[in-house]
């Protein structure tokens, strides 16, 4: 068990920071104190007492990064009350299903969440955020309990809320404070039960690295309804007296780097996806070309070209940050050894939401190239399910304070989660040197040739999307045989004037290169053109399943 308690971690440096700025709505009115904050919070721990809330209930939320959010999430958990985040980008069944499968008493939404979803199947009250006026009622003491609810508030502080009105419920380390589910889909809702102690492990861990300091400034665009965003765009950083910037829109190029020209931060917390697009449309172009081709060959000179973009990549990402985080997925192997080459400040962790969700990291300067980190030293153990752990792939099993309850309501799954000696099955296949994690790739994904070579088709895609007018790929066995299924790059594609006959010749060439680099029984037969984007989950991996 984590020494420090979750809750109180949040009491004490509310206090302690409280004339800081913690929260702020990019390109919004709102803007809060750490005081100011509090003060919200306390709120709604009011308004939650009147509408007979108790600790230990679930409080459903659904909507884009905004303070409301943020308010809403922090009040439920301050209060004693177990918060059901849930991803805006499910579909409106899906959020039924979750809010149902929960045990909600009370959900927050916002309007545009709330506008698809079926009302009469909502039981419940139900809030808009971030307006926090109520938008349906099944009862007149509900209505009642609201109408009565600031009006008290100003009651009960006469004089404004101060910092020693502070104190937040007695909350074990011990006890569940979030659900977090994986997908809401009718039938595989997998709720995530994360203890304060999960959330502990996670928070602590990252003040002993000294990631945020008091008065750092961060730009949170990961949702933050996924557990990765949250533990460290969110509850860290306020847990460190960081002032939080909430991007609150979709995190396309244009609108992520005016933000972080705008704000600076001092950390960039992302996934791959975001530098994969920045190495494909802002670095591949450039050392494509002719010229730099023939100037990167000179001895000496090609480090001085790799120094020259990466000063200008560190400018363009704000020109504060001291590393850069990726993780929720593997990072393309091209993309690293060029970031890495380029001595680019960054460094690859790995986790999963049942872990609220880190398992490894490492410093940018102690970042082994190919790794994902070193498995946290003091809060988590890891093993591979391996004769020869160092050179034989095997699943990566886990234990240790960061690792869930289990999954709420959903015993038979719980149980298969886990080993009959109580380790944590990832479902990831790796390798580990010292305390050092190789990934291999999902142990599902995994293809076995007619010849028993184990086929690895992360590895394949990963060369595959580097490849002229590839947005995306999934490399997926047919009859003995890999076809590979490409989501090409529609805008590329309509400025550069490709016919689909000129696409379909590209993607032949691209067949024969990606060929020549991969292993006889790792080559691909085809490559299918498919005319929509890959679903994906909340880390915005493809759902391989709805494909193979």
């Amino acid at each position: 068990m984590i020494k420090q308690n979750f809750i109180k971690l949040y009491e004490e440096n509310f206090q302690k920071n409280w004339e800081l700025p913690a929260i702020t709505d990019y390109k919004g009115d709102n803007s809060y104190t750490y005081g100011e904050l509090a003060s919200e919070i306390a709120k709604l721990h009011l308004l939650f007492r009147e509408l007979g809330i108790q600790k230990g209930d679930a409080i459903a939320l659904i909507g884009r990064n905004h303070s409301s959010w943020a308010i809403v999430f922090l009040a439920a958990i301050t209060y004693g009350a177990v918060i059901v985040p849930i991803l805006h980008e499910f579909n409106p069944e899906s959020m039924v299903n979750i809010i149902s499968h929960s045990d909600s008493k009370l959900l927050f939404v916002h309007e545009d969440q709330w506008k698809p979803i079926d009302a009469d199947k909502i039981q419940i009250p139900v809030i808009d955020i971030p307006t926090f006026s109520l938008i349906q009622w099944k009862d007149e003491e509900t209505l009642l309990a609201f109408d009565r609810w600031e009006q008290k508030f100003h009651e009960i502080y006469p004089t404004g809320f101060t910092k020693e009105d502070i104190r937040y419920a007695d909350v074990s380390n011990d006890e569940v404070v979030c659900l977090n589910y994986t997908s809401g889909t009718t039938g595989f809702s997998k709720g995530v039960m994360i203890t304060a102690n999960n959330f502990a492990g996670n928070v602590t861990y990252a003040h002993q690295l000294e990631l945020l300091f008091t008065g750092d400034r961060l730009l949170a665009f990961l949702p933050m309804a996924h557990v990765y965003g949250c533990a460290f765009d969110f509850l860290y950083a306020l847990s460190a007296g960081v002032h939080v910037t909430l991007l609150g829109m979709i995190p396309t190029p244009r609108n992520l780097l005016n933000a972080l020209q705008e704000v600076r931060p001092h950390l960039i917390i992302t996934v791959p996806l975001i530098f994969e697009k920045i190495y494909k449309s802002r670095i591949l172009p450039t050392l494509n070309k002719p010229l730099m081709k023939g100037l990167m060959r000179i001895p000496g000179v090609e480090q001085i070209i790799l120094n020259r973009i990466n000063k200008k990549l560190i400018h363009t990402l704000g020109g504060r940050f001291r590393q850069v985080i990726i993780g929720g997925a593997a990072l393309n192997a091209e993309v690293e050894a060029c970031f890495y080459k380029m001595r680019f400040p960054f460094t690859v962790g790995y986790g999963m939401t049942e872990c609220a969700p880190l398992i490894s990291y490492d410093h940018h300067h102690e970042f082994v190239p190919t790794s994902c980190g070193s498995v946290l030293k003091g809060i988590m153990e890891a093993r591979i399910d391996s004769p020869d752990p160092e050179n034989t792939p095997g699943e990566i099993q886990v234990r240790g304070e960061n690792v869930m309850k289990g999954y709420y309501k959903n015993p038979e799954a719980t149980r298969d989660a886990f080993t009959k000696d109580g380790w944590l099955k990832t479902g990831d296949s790796g390798v580990m040197k010292d305390r050092c994690l190789f990934i291999k790739g999902r142990i599902k994904t995994m293809i076995l040739s007619a010849n028993g070579q184990n086929i690895y088709p992360e590895e394949i895609e990963a060369q595959l999307n580097n490849l002229r007018y590839v947005a995306e790929s999934l490399v997926v066995p047919r009859e003995n045989r890999l076809v590979a299924l490409v989501y090409p790059e529609v805008n590329a594609i309509a400025s550069d004037g490709i016919t689909p006959r000129e696409l379909e010749e590209i993607m032949v060439e691209n067949k024969n290169t990606l060929n020549q680099s991969v292993a006889q029984y790792e080559q691909i037969s085809e490559i299918e053109i498919v005319e929509k984007e890959f679903e994906k989950t909340p880390k915005k991996s493809i759902k391989r399943f709805l494909y193979t």
